[in-house]
């Protein structure tokens, strides 16, 4: 058993949103992901930091979502900035049990347990171009400042890694109030994604404050899910 992130498989299977527009590293993308999945074992699990599919509602998401089901191993997801699909995660669930999804599980007020002493946790994060500081932008950070800390304290005493959408530091910006939450609950890591192209020339891998920060984008990654544990 192996624990696997990646993020930003920006699927279409079933829509018109190609993604080689944004570069050739990006052609036949759904394809390089099934390659690269195919040396994992029905015991792994990975997890998928957001953005899986372009699909607007979870119908339109179907096909993305059966893609990632046959994909060898278990996998846990959480909300990406461009999951349009999402609503709640009780009606993604419902979806999940009706349409014969089953290794799919959501990462979302909750945490799961990777062995004995690992605790999976996350939530989709926040990031600085979203910050306008107005009242509603404010409601949103705190609301995911709180479902990180919900999970982190259904963590219990085991290691702790963090998994995000949104990067808590990139370049010279931080979200002091996440990496505050990690300080508080000793987080050994964090993977993130969203962030593609040039923009990955900014994006900070390595140990700050007595975390291990990774960045999981699928085209950073080459579109092949790197290994945790």
């Amino acid at each position: 058993m192996a624990l696997y992130a990646i993020g930003d498989l920006h699927l279409s299977l079933s829509t018109d949103k190609p993604m080689d527009i944004f570069g050739p590293k990006w052609e036949n993308h759904a394809a390089k992901l099934k390659k690269s999945f195919s040396c994992l074992s029905p015991d792994d699990v990975t997890v998928i930091c957001g953005d899986l599919s372009w699909g607007m509602d979870l119908e339109e998401a179907r096909e993305d979502f059966l893609f990632i089901d046959r994909l060898p191993g278990k996998k846990i997801i959480l909300k990406g900035n461009h999951d349009y699909w999402w609503s709640t995660a009780t009606k993604a669930k419902s979806f999940f049990i009706e349409n014969g999804i089953t290794t799919i599980n959501i990462l979302n007020n909750n945490c799961f347990f990777y062995g004995d002493d690992v605790a999976i946790c996350g939530t989709r994060g926040w990031f600085y171009e979203e910050e306008t500081g107005s009242a509603h932008d404010k409601k949103i950070m705190n609301r995911e400042l709180m479902r990180l800390e919900v999970s982190l304290k259904a963590g219990g005493d085991r290691a702790k890694y963090v998994f995000l959408h949104y990067p808590p530091k990139y370049g010279s910006y931080i979200c002091q109030e996440i990496l505050d939450l990690f300080e508080r609950y000793g987080v050994l890591m964090c993977c993130a994604g969203h962030i593609h192209g040039k923009s990955l020339q900014g994006v900070f891998e390595g140990v700050y404050h007595g975390v291990k920060y990774r960045q999981v984008s699928a085209d950073h990654l080459n579109f092949s899910p790197l290994r945790i544990l």
